[in-house]
């Protein structure tokens, strides 16, 4: 499947449906008066946030979204159905942004299972019965219906993770989150192996957290150079970063400030999350200048600096062990009892 995380849509709520122009024909009943029922309301344009989605890919084939316009009146007072609510289900953790040039912020789903009425439908035309009176016995107006709401917006996917991977380019990043979970990352000897986000599931200690991989950041990415910076988004959510440095670089000091800069630039917070800063690829490597670079890093970074390799697994697990440490713990479950509630309360157990 193809990772979108950005599409622009056009929604539209459904029309009301006009009302209706009818009279009484009984037999034996004399001015039987008007009986026009109203029209139907349109339906709502609804989003929903649902699991087992992580790209927009959908909407590139589909963009138009039409709900259905209610039915209209009748006679014998009956009321037109309402039309029916078209739900667009999208990815936990997508925004929808006005299409103007700030791309303003409409909405954001965070949660499983939230829905939002965008866009409501119009309302039901009255009818005829509805405008009688004791100087108007047999009205013949009608209301056509009030017009749905419809908008073009913008898409955006902000994915959730626990813990961002950021670096430089060909830094490790695809080989650790392949080393650590479920991903299959694309890996090569090569800058931007990775050209799309990338989520794996971490299991460590009886925990499970999700980490997310980024494309490689390069020096002015904050201003649209490389590909990272369109993705930056992605980690805005994350409640710690994991800042991988190439051991195998000509000056580690550099490369760290390099990527801390655009973040900075970027902008969204980025800088002030916790962040473990890590020296990977040190399996290449002697003690001794291992020691000397972490001690240079460690300088240049104010964090203490942990020495991993991605490929052999050296130092993954105490990685591991300073990420979850950063994240917290998990937040225990709501108890919805009562504290009036007696101990020998029914239980269907």
């Amino acid at each position: 499947m193809h990772f979108l995380d950005q599409a622009k849509i056009f929604v539209k709520s459904g029309d009301g449906g006009p009302g209706a122009v009818s009279f009484r024909r009984e037999k034996y009943i004399e001015y039987g008066g008007p009986d026009g029922g109203n029209g139907g309301k349109g339906g709502d344009i609804v989003f929903e946030a649902v699991s087992g989605l992580n790209t927009l890919i959908d909407f590139r084939y589909t963009q138009h979204f039409k709900a259905r316009r209610g039915t209209p009146g009748a006679g014998r007072d009956r009321t037109g159905a309402g039309g029916d609510d078209l739900v667009i289900q999208v990815p936990i953790g997508t925004q929808i942004l006005a299409d103007d040039e700030d791309r303003s912020l409409l909405a954001d789903l965070t949660k499983e299972g939230e829905r939002i009425v965008f866009l409501r439908g119009g309302d039901g035309g009255r009818g005829n019965a509805s405008y009688k009176s004791s100087t108007n016995r047999a009205p013949r107006q009608h209301g056509p219906g009030w017009p749905g709401e419809e908008m073009w917006v913008w898409l955006r996917l902000k994915l959730l993770a626990d813990a961002g991977l950021v670096g430089l380019p060909n830094a490790g990043k695809s080989t650790f989150i392949n080393a650590v979970s479920n991903a299959q990352a694309k890996v090569g000897a090569y800058a931007f192996t990775t050209t799309r986000p990338q989520l794996g599931v971490v299991s460590h200690k009886g925990r499970e957290f999700v980490i997310a991989d980024i494309p490689g950041l390069v020096e002015g990415a904050a201003d649209g150079a490389g590909i990272g910076d369109r993705f930056l988004g992605h980690i805005e959510r994350c409640r710690v970063l994991l800042h991988l440095v190439d051991a195998n670089d000509a000056d580690v000091a550099t490369s760290y400030h390099i990527v801390r800069d655009e973040l900075d630039a970027y902008g969204a917070g980025l800088t002030d999350k916790p962040v473990v800063v890590a020296l990977n690829k040190v399996d290449t490597l002697d003690e001794e200048l291992i020691a000397a670079l972490k001690a240079e890093l460690e300088e240049a970074s104010g964090y203490p600096v942990m020495a991993l390799s991605g490929a052999s697994g050296e130092g993954v697990g105490a990685v591991l062990d300073k990420l979850l440490e950063a994240i917290g713990p998990v937040a225990p479950a709501a108890d919805h009892r009562d504290d009036g509630d007696d101990e020998g309360a029914w239980s269907p157990l």
